[in-house]
């Protein structure tokens, strides 16, 4: 998918303070009042909060989230309700955000507004694609799209029990209400879906009713004489993808191998969603291997093109920082989202031109030259930079120790999985001696390249993955505290010491196996240490001569996340996504050096594609990831 620069919402406020929109020459809402109408129009006319009652989760897709309204007064509904689902998840595109201070203006003065405050504390950068915010202890799960309707909704994976159609007016944003819209609506529709809109237009009856959905005209609000409630009822539904034989939603256990930051954050993730998880580690403890380096960074990237890896990146970096944020805050994880500075060759004066081409906007990423990121690092460095405010550092075996005490997650250590076995309709795992360790109903791969040995028994041979072993050596020194203020990158990094002094490294060797610590590799360290930042360990530091672990890294540099394919096509031409999948077998794994920014991301998509819950990542880019993908390249390059 191709995105664009988001361009934010142009919004005026008249003498009563009601929002309106110039450039589509409508207003955000009715006089009657946005909850009054969200209320009338868009739960009752989708039968809530009735229908959602005793189920695990409700799904509502909307188009046009404007001013956030429709979903206070939707989230309001369920703290209100007794009887309300166990989550709720609200999925809504918007091409035209409003900025957070805009956003704040306008629901000063909401029915809910501890809603509304957090909404505003919780708001996103302006940068394309979905963003993953979690209210009420993930209970309450906002996927808030930015871009065109038209080409975001059908990136989406979900299926929708209600739907909101809450665009400009037909005649004023008429792409809003277009064919391939409300095409795409249908396809993350079931039987039985639910939709409202405030517009009786006949192009949007029409629309409706032309993609399967039978419609009924009920009282109006707010000077609407009229309203429209749809109900999906096709007269031909088509079978399922294959892939969705991978999700499982009825399931109620899972088994996660490898406790790694992977593993860790598949099984908080299958946790959260109900599941009783065991984890399987090989090592006595969480983080024992590669996770158990004292410190690491997590950051996006700046791409020209804004491609899969940048946007991967970019959507893994956001719900990092939204997720480890409040970690770091309670204390109960060492790290920072104080922000990262990644340098650059520069000069500024393209730096910036190609932000300002990109759109990227300054709370996602600013360009610095060298006095103003100096500044901020605290000490002199040699270029401009990339700062991102929301970047950072942490711990990760602190991190996935986390993960792994939540509530429902199961630790198994000193034990490794030798092979899969599949029988009546359930993954045994055994040992080496053949016994039985357990059996489920989902078995995640996130055991690094050992994943690899496992999953050869269930894959095609035309699906190997090209994957590499790169050894790393990363170094530190002790005691007084450094000057160095915030994590620095760019051809090695630099950040402050959990306990003091500077962690820093790492070096690279593919398909390097030795695990002895080397001076020679602590030597190249201490000079990427003083070319990024000048600073050299002080005569009275304490020595402490690295560790050593291995970043598993796919020929790509993507990482491999999703459901394994049971087989490939004889036909080449056939796109991956419709292969057959084992069901409830899925990898997680070649996270590579990019595992503390990518693990909530991966985590909670291996969750969604178990589960049936929707995704958090557009198709796109899970294609960009799948398992299956190699094939698809070697049939190509034989074909």
């Amino acid at each position: 998918m191709k995105t664009e620069p988001v361009v934010p919402a142009r919004i005026d406020f008249d003498a009563a303070g009601l929002p309106h929109a110039p450039d589509f020459g409508d207003v955000y809402h009715a006089q009657v009042g946005a909850f009054e109408q969200a209320r009338h129009v868009f739960l009752a006319g989708n039968g809530l909060p009735g229908r959602w009652a005793g189920q695990r989760r409700f799904v509502i897709a909307e188009t046009g989230f404007g001013l956030g309204n429709n979903f206070l007064a939707t989230w309001a509904a369920w703290r209100d309700d007794p009887a309300r689902c166990a989550q709720l998840v609200f999925v809504s595109v918007e091409r035209h955000p409003p900025t957070r201070a805009d956003l704040a203006r306008a629901l000063h003065g909401s029915p809910r507004p501890e809603l509304a405050a957090e909404l505003v504390a919780a708001w996103p950068p302006a940068t394309p694609g979905l963003h993953t915010i979690d209210f009420d202890g993930g209970r309450v799960r906002l996927l808030l799209g930015y871009g065109d309707a038209a080409a975001l909704l059908p990136e989406l994976r979900l299926v929708a029990d209600a739907i909101y159609l809450d665009g400009f007016a037909p005649g004023r944003n008429a792409a809003m209400w277009s064919a391939p819209v409300f095409q795409a609506l249908a396809r993350l529709s079931a039987p039985g879906t639910t939709a409202a809109t405030w517009s009786v237009a006949r192009a949007v009856r029409d629309g409706l009713a032309a993609v399967g959905f039978e419609l009924e005209r009920r009282a109006g609000i707010g000077g609407k004489r009229e309203i429209s409630v749809a109900r999906y009822a096709p007269r031909f539904v088509p079978p399922a993808p294959p892939r969705d034989g991978a999700a499982l939603p009825l399931a109620r256990d899972a088994v996660v191998i490898g406790a790694g930051l992977a593993g860790a954050a598949v099984a908080q993730a299958l946790a959260a969603e109900g599941l009783a998880v065991t984890v399987f580690e090989r090592q006595a403890a969480p983080g024992a291997e590669t996770s158990g380096n004292p410190a690491g960074i997590f950051h996006g990237t700046v791409h020209a093109d804004d491609g899969p890896h940048a946007r991967l990146l970019r959507a893994g970096a956001l719900l990092a920082t939204r997720t480890y944020a409040p970690l770091f805050d309670a204390g109960l994880v060492p790290g920072s989202t104080r922000g990262l500075l990644r340098l650059d060759a520069g000069p500024v004066e393209a730096m910036q031109a190609l932000a300002t081409r990109a759109g990227l906007p300054a709370d996602w990423v600013q360009v610095l030259d060298s006095a103003a990121a100096s500044a901020l690092a605290g000490l002199a460095l040699p270029s401009p930079a990339w700062f991102y405010p929301g970047a950072g550092w942490c711990s990760p075996a602190a991190l996935a120790a986390h993960w792994i005490a939540t509530p429902g997650v199961a630790f198994v250590g000193g034990t490794e999985v030798a092979r899969l076995e599949r029988a009546g309709g359930r993954w045994r795992l055994l040992d080496a001696a053949g016994g039985t360790l357990a059996e489920t109903a989902i078995v995640v791969l996130a055991n690094a390249s050992d994943a690899a040995r496992l999953a050869a028994a269930w894959m095609p041979e035309a699906c190997t993955w090209p994957l590499q072993r790169v050894r790393g050596q990363v170094s530190a020194w002790t005691g007084p505290r450094a000057p160095l203020a915030l994590p620095v990158a760019g051809g090695g990094y630099a950040l402050p010491g959990p306990d003091g002094g500077v962690v820093f490294g790492a070096s690279s060797q593919a398909g390097d196996e030795d695990p002895a610590r080397r001076e020679a590799d602590h030597a190249e360290n201490l000079a990427k240490l003083k070319r990024l930042t000048g600073l050299e360990p002080p005569p009275d530091a304490g020595a402490w001569p690295g560790r050593v672990g291995w970043r598993l890294v796919a020929e790509d540099k993507m990482p491999i996340i999703g459901a394994l394919p049971a087989a490939v096509p004889a036909h080449r031409a056939e796109q991956p996504r419709r292969w057959p999948r084992h069901e409830g077998l899925f990898a997680c794994t070649a996270l590579g050096s990019r595992g503390i920014t990518l693990a909530p991301l991966a985590g909670r998509l291996v969750a969604a594609m178990a589960t049936g819950a929707p995704w958090p990542l557009e198709q796109d880019l899970v294609d960009a990831v799948d398992p299956a993908r190699f094939a698809a390249r070697a049939l190509r390059r034989r074909g």
